[in-house]
Order: structure tokens, then sequence, then C-alpha cells
């Protein structure tokens, strides 16, 4: 059954896209609703005026240029271009438009894209936004690794000068080379993160082939004082798996954080026991666990914040809320993830899958 000439004018007063005749002349011949309800004038008002009347001042040249290729039989998609309402509003337009010489007509359609316009405007204007934090906080973290530097030499050559041999107390001098290794491994890190702040501004970081137990080791050797008040038990076993293909940097920061998070956060009622180990994920790849006994947390409560930065789930003096922002960092800007399973008062299981 063919379609009648009342069915064509409904189907074009009721789309909602704007549906528009123009000639070579640069004036519109037919319009439907949209372009008056879009635009804000009335048919006579646009039948009346230029079509490049209504087009915001800057787009006009683009504009009065792409129309002298339409008018030489050249079809015309996806156009942007903007105009202005009534009221002094900037819509956006889209246009397919086609050209028809014998009847020195342009059929056209245009969808509003304003809407889209404006959130890629919020999106862009929060990347710049972002950009500028990330720098920002690109050079604290630089200055503050390259100016700890300095007192953490001054203490360090003050032990360079100390003669233990006069020194008969066999406690004082034991405590005096636990302070003086805990110095050179601040050293260490301070240069490590230095030296990995300079790749990250040069090259992309690529992951290594990295031993689990050297890198614990130097993260246990490191906070072996804080180990031995807490009097804490950790178990290891690397056997499944000995080793992954991660950054050093981060793979010693990973361990650094969740390790001293377990002993931070032990159950007054109980000594911290840590288990770290390593075996191989059923999907391919290789799985690194972290588990303890401590306080725990809700994790219903708080599974939507737990990476966030400066998220806090316990009332502790020395909590910043950094540590596992860091790590799930670290972990996901390499390709891996991080999974964790917490109970209040029976401790946390942290998982990190790493992408081989």
């Amino acid at each position: 059954m063919p379609v009648t000439n009342f069915e064509y004018e409904r189907f074009f007063a009721l789309t909602p896209d704007l549906l528009c005749i123009a000639g070579y002349d640069g004036y519109f011949k037919k319009i439907n609703p949209a372009v008056s309800e879009v635009l804000g004038y009335s048919p006579e008002e646009l039948y009346s005026r230029p079509i490049n009347d209504f087009v915001y001042e800057d787009d006009r040249e683009i504009t009065a240029r792409v129309r002298e290729e339409l008018t030489k039989s050249r079809p015309l998609f996806n156009f942007e271009n903007r105009y202005l309402t009534k009221n002094g509003e900037i819509v956006w337009l889209s246009w397919t438009s086609l050209p028809v010489e014998s009847d020195q007509m342009i059929f056209a359609i245009a969808k509003n894209i304003t809407h889209k316009k404006r959130l890629e405007l919020d999106r862009n204007a929060l990347l710049a936004s972002l950009t500028k934090v990330n720098d920002d906080l690109k050079q604290l973290t630089y200055t503050t690794s390259h100016d700890l530097r300095s007192p953490v030499n001054n203490i360090l050559s003050i032990f360079s000068l100390i003669d233990t041999s006069k020194i008969y107390d066999e406690e004082t001098v034991k405590v005096m080379g636990v302070l003086q290794l805990a110095g050179e491994k601040l050293k260490e890190t301070l240069n490590h993160y230095i030296d990995l702040l300079n790749e990250k501004h040069s090259i992309k970081i690529e992951p290594e082939e990295i031993d689990l137990q050297e890198s614990l080791a130097h993260v246990l050797q490191s906070i072996s004082s804080l180990i031995q008040i807490s009097k804490a038990t950790i178990e290891v076993d690397f056997s499944k798996a000995r080793q992954i293909r991660f950054n050093k940097a981060y793979l010693d920061s990973v361990f650094l954080n969740l390790i001293t998070n377990s002993i931070k956060y032990a159950r007054p009622d109980r000594l911290p026991v840590i288990n770290v180990y390593s075996d191989k994920d059923p999907g391919g790849g290789t799985r690194l666990i972290i588990s303890d006994n401590g306080l725990g947390f809700d994790l219903e409560k708080v599974k939507d914040q737990i990476f966030g930065l400066h998220q806090k789930f316990h009332n502790h003096s020395d909590s910043k809320g950094i540590g596992l922002f860091l790590v799930h960092r670290h972990v996901t800007s390499l390709g891996g993830k991080i999974n964790v399973e917490s109970k209040i008062n029976e401790g946390t299981r942290f998982t990190i899958s790493f992408k081989d």
C-alpha cells in the first residue's frame, strides 16, 4: 500500500530531528517544527532571513564554505556547527545534507548534539585539571624525595664520626647499628623514588623479572626494628612461584605498605601474624597473597573506598590513607589486579594478580 502525502507530512512534523529543505540562495524553503523548537524562532522568522544569520558568528565563514561545496553537488556528512537561538543560547547541530542540483535545493537533517558537546567540554576541563594536579603531585614528590636526602645524609655522617669502640654498652651499640641501617635504607629508598620519577618523565616503565624473596628480604630489613618491637611473625612461602614480572620499586612499595599496615592495625590482644606467599592463578599468571590476623574492617561498608586517596578505616594516629592508594596504583598501572577480603577482628587478605 503506497504511503500518502498526509503520512509524509506527519513524519516530517513528528520527527525530533531537525529537517529542512534549503535553496541554493541560502534561505529555508521548508522546515519541520523541531527547527523552530530548537532555535526558538517562528517559521516566518526563519523563512524571512538568510540561514547564515542564525549561525553562530564564529562558525559563519566555515558554514558558508561548506554550503558552497553543497551547491557543487557534493554531499555533506556529519558537519558540526553552532547556531544562536532567539534567547541567545548556543546550540550545536550535526548535519547531513544532500543537494539536488536539478531543483536547486538542499535536503538536510540535523541532530541536536549540544548535550554531547557540553559533556566533552566538562571532560576536557576535568582532564586539564587532573593533568595539572598530577604534575603538581609529581613535582611535590620529586622535591620531597630530593630534599629529604640532605637531612638523611647528615644523620648518616654523624654515625661515621662516632667511634663505637669507645662505647662499652652492647645494647647502645646494637641500637646505633639498627638506626644506622634504617638511615641507609631510607637513603636507598629515596634514591629509588627519584630514579623512578626520572624514568616516568622520560620513558614508559617496563616490567622486569623480580625475585620475590629478594624483594621481600630488602623490605623486611628496612623495617626490622618495627618487626622486633611489634613481635610480629612473618611466614613466607614462595615455593609455588618464585619470580614475577613487575617493577622493583613498585613491588618494594607493595610489600612495605601491606606489611606495615598489618603491623599497624594488629589486634591489641594478640601478636601480629602475617602470611606472605605466592601461587599460580587458575586462569594463568602469578598471584601474591598477603594476609594477617589483625583488626580487619567491614568490607560491605567500605568496599568502594578501600583504595581511595585519604580513606581511613581506623582511628590510628599514624594513618594517612595513602598506603592502599599507592598499592592499588602500582598494581593496576602495570596491568595487574588486586582483591581484598576482610572481616572485623578476623584479619585481612590481599590477593594480587600479576599480568604475565
